[in-house]
């Protein structure tokens, strides 16, 4: 029955969306389903949090390796959380005074940091090992200067970089993006169905 009754749930929940997508007639049932997902997502934080905490804490007792980390994120944790509880969360609070002051400085650093990254990958992906790699190579490097001011100066000009690399932008890459795009979507419907009809129960716990 416990098995049973999330299956039985999910397949109800499932089929009946699938019906009112097709029926404007009955569009008030996306509206109450969405109601309760709000409650159950509000729960799903509410475990999120426990269980972040239980697992922060145990690892702080075990001298588990990295467990140092975990003493500034609970800090921060119970901090953020009790300020934003206490004195709300809106404009001028102190919650959204730490955010905008710790949180967002914080962010841009780690985003920052993933452009080297993003480089290194470059780099690797754009040698020119094989005909697929060279086409990558000179289209990015078209793209590349066609967008900086250089590719309208001096001999690079007549080369018409920048209109190459509109074209590139403007077709193969929208055809590469819409194929990417589409096959994901039945990748979404594909596996929507496995777990409408039960097939795949990985949301349980079950391979």
């Amino acid at each position: 029955m416990k098995q049973r009754l999330p299956l039985l749930i999910t397949l109800i929940v499932g089929l009946t969306l699938i019906v009112q997508f097709f029926s404007p007639g009955l569009s008030f049932i996306q509206e109450r389903f969405t109601n309760w997902f709000l409650v159950v997502i509000v729960f799903a934080f509410l475990l999120g949090f426990l269980s972040l905490v239980k697992v922060n804490i145990t690892k702080i007792k075990r001298r588990s390796e990295d467990w140092g980390y975990s003493i500034p994120l609970l800090i921060a944790l119970f901090t953020m959380a009790i300020i934003g509880i206490g004195w709300g969360i809106g404009e001028g609070t102190i919650f959204n005074w730490l955010f905008m002051n710790l949180m967002v400085p914080m962010s841009a650093t780690m985003f920052s940091l993933l452009a080297f990254f993003v480089a290194s990958a470059a780099y690797r992906a754009f040698r020119a090992r094989n005909l697929e790699a060279a086409m990558l190579l000179i289209a990015a490097t078209i793209v590349m200067l066609g967008r900086v001011p250089i590719s309208s100066a001096g001999f690079l000009s007549y080369l018409k970089l920048d209109a190459i690399a509109n074209w590139i932008m403007t077709y193969p890459n929208t055809v590469g993006q819409r194929a990417i795009m589409i096959g994901a979507a039945l990748g979404v419907v594909a596996t929507s169905l496995r777990i409408i009809l039960g097939i795949e129960r990985a949301y349980m716990g079950e391979e």
